[in-house]
């Protein structure tokens, strides 16, 4: 017969063994938090504070528990694992908290970006397309949703616009969105402080998960082992991931061939580089900006400085938009876009 006593000290010698067997990390973060709850009749019920963790736990090292119990008492029938309701109300908290936390560890958006302002073309249409979709729905109809292009192609752009949408026509959806940088650096200090459990519920309760050039995390194994099962546990959860690179998931280097290949699951697009209609469409979007806002003037200029200027601005303008030629533009439409490329030129200036 299984005595309190007994129980007690059994189950301090089962904790010793998955101690040893786990390691400190996995003991620590996960396999250290059970707590004896209840026994009689050979039956052994042990309790943890959330069903995020009895989860985890019970598939990877229930039987082991088992096992290692019986082994030290014969009479010992059986081994199961609950929440314990009485910490139900206090997990509740500590989670509500985590997810506050990591709100506040996103990263701000820029008001700017919003699909309003994105101009699409051909070489954009399809990945705007699907950011779009995306940001109106509800339901996860693809997953991950996987952005790639070269530098200035408007990749943060559309990430930050798809989170806008999210939060503007859903503001209960929990919508995170960071660097890779930032997420490694979150991760490591969880590491540091011995937070990793706070770290996975604040990442793993997002609704919506946004992560900003993937590739900055080639060659890091502990960060791509710990996405790689966020990636896991939100997908399974039927939450959102989107990522943006520089280059395709196949194309990744330094990436693990296990994480390459979820990013594939979804839909990849490519955002192409830009074509001569749009690289004209978002100058003359620039101009009209700038033509709302106040811009600062220096009035000492004399009139043959601002010629000087208006022609450096339209030498940069036919720079910008790829021109052999500047005799297609009205004067009208010449003088409106070059105009507005002055005045970004007077505010960079200042």
């Amino acid at each position: 017969m299984l005595s309190g006593d007994n129980a007690i000290e059994l189950w301090e010698q089962v904790r010793e063994k998955l101690r040893i067997e786990a390691g400190e990390t996995v003991f620590n973060n996960w396999l250290g938090l059970l707590s004896l709850s209840s026994f009689s009749d050979g039956k052994i019920v042990l309790a943890v504070h959330s069903k995020f963790h009895k989860d985890w736990i019970e598939p990877r090292y229930g039987n082991r528990i088992r096992t290692l119990w019986q082994g030290f008492n014969k009479d010992i029938v059986s081994v199961s694992l609950i929440v314990d309701e009485r910490l139900t109300g206090k997990a509740s908290r500590k989670v509500e908290d985590s997810v506050s936390s990591v709100l506040n560890l996103s990263s701000p958006l820029d008001s700017r970006y919003t699909f309003d302002k994105f101009i699409v073309g051909p070489s954009n249409n399809f990945v705007a397309a699907a950011a779009e979709r995306i940001s109106d729905s509800t339901d996860v109809t693809f997953n991950p949703l996987v952005i790639y292009g070269g530098v200035g192609l408007g990749k943060t752009h559309l990430m930050h616009a798809i989170a806008w949408r999210i939060r503007e026509k859903n503001p209960s959806r929990k919508v995170v969105y960071l660097s890779a940088e930032k997420f490694m650096y979150q991760f490591v200090r969880a590491l540091r402080q011995q937070e990793t459990i706070t770290f996975k519920e604040q990442f793993r309760s997002a609704d919506v998960l946004m992560i900003d050039d993937v590739q900055f995390i080639a060659g890091k194994n502990s960060t791509q082992e710990e996405f790689f099962h966020t990636f896991n546990a939100l997908v399974d959860q039927n939450k959102q991931i989107i990522v943006s690179s520089d280059r395709s998931p196949a194309d990744l280097e330094g990436i693990e061939e296990r994480l390459r290949s979820r990013l594939g699951w979804g839909i990849v697009g490519e955002i192409h580089q830009t074509t001569y209609e749009l690289r004209l469409g978002i100058l003359q979007a620039k101009s009209d900006d700038l033509k709302n806002s106040s811009i600062p003037k220096n009035e000492k200029k004399t009139e043959k400085t601002s010629k000087s200027s208006e022609v450096c601005c339209f030498t940069s303008l036919g720079t910008a938009i790829g021109l052999s030629t500047l005799t297609i533009f009205s004067t009208t439409t010449f003088s409106t876009i070059g105009s507005g490329f002055c005045a970004l030129s007077t505010v960079f200036r200042t």
